[in-house]
C-alpha cells in the first residue's frame, strides 16, 4: 500500500456542515442549503446584485485521534477555490475550550467568483519539527453555486446537441461519424450529442414502447459510462502538486469526480492514498492496464450499463417471443 505523505495523517472522518448563510447581512433561506447534496445556492430571484456572502461553518474532527496522535499546533482551515477564476481563499476556523467542533466564517465575494466554487476543509499541524503539515482533508467538498436558485449538483455535467457535420463548430467536423463526444475542456464537462447522426436524438428524447425505451436506456448508459471514464482521466491529468511533489486535488468538477470514483477504483485506500496510487501508476505504467480495467468497470457501473444492458436483452427476448407466436 502506497502512502501520500512521509508522516502520519488522520484516519478518522472530517465532517463539514454549513449551518447558515447570509448575503450582504441578510439571512439566506434554509431551503437554499442542501446538507444531503452539500450545496449552497447563493442566487436569489429577488436579488442578484449582492456583494458578499458569508457561510457559517461547523467542522467535526476525530478529536480522540488528534489528542493521542504525534502532531502539535493543530489548526483547521476552510479553503474556497474556483478554477474558472483561479481564486483560492483560506479561512481559519476556531475551537472553543471543551468544544468538539471547529467553527468559523467563509466569505464569498461576488466580484472574485464566476459560477461554482468548491469549499473544502484541511487540518494542518506540525510533525517532526516541520510546520504546515496537511494532516487530513474533508472526504466530500461542498459546492457554493452562485448561479443556482436551488441547491443541487445537477450542473456537474451538461448535455448539448450539436451538428457535427454541418454545424458552426468546425472542430467537430472530423468527428461527423461519431454519435457523441465527451468534451472536458470547459468549465463543466459536456456531452455533445451529434444531431446529424440519424435517429440518435429522437431515440433518446422520444422513445416509445418497451423495446425502444430499453434501447434508449442502453445508449444513455453507454454515454454516461464513457463520460465518467473520460472525466476521470481528464481530472487525473490535471492534478496540482505541493512543493514536495505530493499530488493535490485540482478543484472544481475534476475534484468531485476524483473524490467520487477513487474509492471504487482503489477500494481499501484512503482518498489521499488512492490519489497518489493513481498518479504514480499512471506515471510509470506500473499496473496501469489493470487500473484501466477497473476504471472502465466503475464508470460502466456508474452509468448503469449492466442494468440497462440486462433490460435491453430482456426487451429483445420478449419481442422475439411475441413475434414467434
Amino acid at each position: 500500500m502506497s502512502t501520500v505523505y512521509a508522516y502520519p495523517t488522520l484516519v478518522g472522518k472530517i465532517e463539514v456542515t454549513v449551518r447558515a448563510a447570509c448575503i450582504d447581512g441578510k439571512p439566506l433561506q434554509l431551503s437554499l442549503i442542501s446538507h444531503r447534496d452539500q450545496v449552497v445556492a447563493l442566487h436569489q430571484v429577488e436579488r442578484d446584485d449582492w456583494t458578499e456572502g458569508v457561510l457559517d461553518l461547523e467542522v467535526s474532527l476525530p478529536m480522540d485521534e488528534l489528542a493521542d496522535g504525534p502532531w502539535s499546533a493543530v489548526t483547521c482551515v476552510a479553503v474556497l477555490t474556483e478554477g474558472a477564476t483561479n481564486t483560492r481563499v483560506v479561512s481559519r476556523l476556531e475551537r472553543r475550550r471543551d468544544d468538539r467542533y471547529w467553527r468559523g466564517e467563509v466569505r464569498v465575494r461576488r466580484s472574485t467568483h464566476l459560477a461554482r466554487a468548491v469549499l473544502d476543509v484541511s487540518v494542518v499541524g506540525s510533525h517532526g519539527g516541520v510546520d504546515g503539515r496537511v494532516l487530513g482533508t474533508s472526504d466530500s467538498p461542498w459546492i457554493v453555486d452562485l448561479l443556482a436558485r436551488t441547491p443541487t449538483r445537477a450542473r456537474d455535467l451538461e448535455i448539448l446537441e450539436a451538428d457535427f457535420r454541418d454545424g458552426p463548430q468546425e472542430w467537430l467536423r472530423p468527428f461527423m461519424e461519431a454519435p457523441w463526444l465527451i468534451d472536458t475542456t470547459g468549465e463543466l464537462p459536456t456531452v455533445l450529442l451529434n444531431s446529424s447522426f440519424e435517429g440518435l436524438v429522437e431515440l433518446l428524447s422520444g422513445a416509445r414502447g418497451h423495446l425502444e425505451k430499453a434501447t434508449a436506456g442502453l445508449v444513455a448508459g453507454q454515454i454516461a459510462g464513457e463520460a465518467w471514464a473520460t472525466m476521470f482521466h481528464s481530472a487525473l491529468s490535471d492534478l496540482e502538486f505541493d512543493e514536495d511533489g505530493t499530488p493535490r486535488f485540482p478543484g472544481g468538477w475534476r475534484e468531485s469526480v476524483l473524490r467520487s470514483l477513487l474509492p471504487e477504483v482503489f477500494p481499501g485506500l484512503s482518498l489521499p492514498e488512492a490519489l497518489d496510487e493513481a498518479h504514480s501508476r499512471r506515471g510509470d505504467s506500473r499496473g496501469w492496464a489493470q487500473v484501466q480495467s477497473r476504471i472502465q468497470f466503475v464508470a460502466g457501473r456508474r452509468g448503469q450499463v449492466p442494468k440497462n444492458l440486462t433490460a435491453a436483452i430482456r426487451a429483445v427476448s420478449r419481442a422475439q417471443e411475441g413475434a414467434s407466436r
